[in-house]
């Protein structure tokens, strides 16, 4: 089939065209498309080069699927434009709240891709919230998730290149004994964390945090409640999540570590030693959703303690977009 990619030349429109080689994803011909000032650049896929065309000229009904990777501006003026033509996979938060729109997870709730024939739009869901329902719906399963409190350690990558290129450099700079200048966060990201990611809203959460409220219960269950908190720490690429769950029923910890070990997209590295444990780090570049630090919270009855971290470029952005495609393809785009 024919693919294209809207926003190509960005960070996830990069690791979308990664997954989409490395998973042998059945393409006969690549669009890969961006703002003016990049038509022209070329970008190889598979040994052979394609040149960047023009959003504002491209016709969309030339392909079955376009990978939508450009943030919400560009997903609010071209989104349903395109959904008239083809079927639109779209990274941005812009549609994620339409409770038209599928917002989907394929290992969680891949029964949504139904809600394809509203408007021909699936969103991909918040970047901090993809690894951690992959880890929660097969506990949900076992013993209904009550209540979740969350607190994310999201790396710069994201917010994009820039901010990346501003972690590096004020890390030289720092070194170099020189003033720190912050032009993407609030504060210095060199040697820091930074409580604070999107804007605040009235009820003193950030829309970060509040994204990951609505999101956790359109996903997995409308009925869980959730609190977060959203920190900026200075690694370049991986999200890390520690999360503390209670059930509604009593558990049992082995029964835990052993679905989730079986669990689609999980990898449970969790043993009670130095190093038994993921960090950011050793998540960059890998497909699963690994978790560690498995253990019962003493303090509160039917709760445990999770750590969840996966790279947020791939499972968190255009891994999950791809496992969509793949999803309806399977599915036989429902009729489509």
């Amino acid at each position: 089939m024919n693919i294209a990619i809207v926003g190509a030349t960005g960070n996830v429109g990069r690791k979308l065209l990664e997954v989409l080689e490395k998973k042998q994803f059945p393409i006969d011909e690549l669009f890969l498309i961006a703002s003016s000032k990049s038509v022209g650049k070329k970008i190889n896929f598979k040994g052979k080069e394609h040149v960047i065309l023009d959003l504002e000229e491209f016709d969309f009904s030339k392909v079955k699927i376009a990978f939508f990777s450009a943030g919400s501006a560009i997903a609010e003026k071209w989104g349903s434009f395109a959904a008239e033509k083809t079927i639109v996979i779209d990274n941005s938060k812009f549609f994620r709240k339409d409770p038209d729109i599928p917002l989907v997870v394929p290992e969680v709730n891949s029964k949504d891709l139904s809600l394809l024939k509203n408007k021909n739009i699936i969103s991909n869901a918040n970047c901090t919230v993809i690894p951690m329902v992959v880890a929660l719906k097969p506990l949900h399963d076992l013993y209904q998730v009550k209540r979740i409190v969350a607190s994310t350690y999201q790396s710069v990558s994201g917010g994009g290149k820039a901010p990346m290129d501003e972690l590096l450099s004020q890390t030289k700079e720092f070194f170099e004994n020189k003033e720190l200048k912050s032009k993407y966060f609030t504060k210095q990201i060199a040697f820091n964390a930074i409580p604070h990611i999107d804007s605040f809203l009235e009820n003193g959460y950030t829309k970060e945090e509040q994204k990951m409220h609505d999101e956790v219960k359109k996903i997995l269950d409308k009925k869980i409640k959730i609190s977060s908190t959203s920190v900026r720490i200075p690694v370049l690429v991986s999200h890390s999540v520690s999360v503390n769950v209670e059930f509604n029923q009593k558990y049992k910890l082995d029964e835990i570590k052993n679905v989730l070990s079986t669990s689609p997209g999980c990898k449970v590295i969790d043993e009670h030693e130095d190093g038994g444990y993921i960090t950011p780090v050793e998540a960059e570049n890998k497909f699963e959703t690994f978790i560690s630090r498995i253990r019962s919270d003493e303090s509160q009855p039917n709760t445990i303690n999770l750590w969840v971290v996966s790279d947020n470029l791939l499972k968190g952005a255009a891994l999950n977009a791809v496992d969509i495609a793949e999803a309806l393809i399977k599915n036989d785009f429902y009729g489509k």
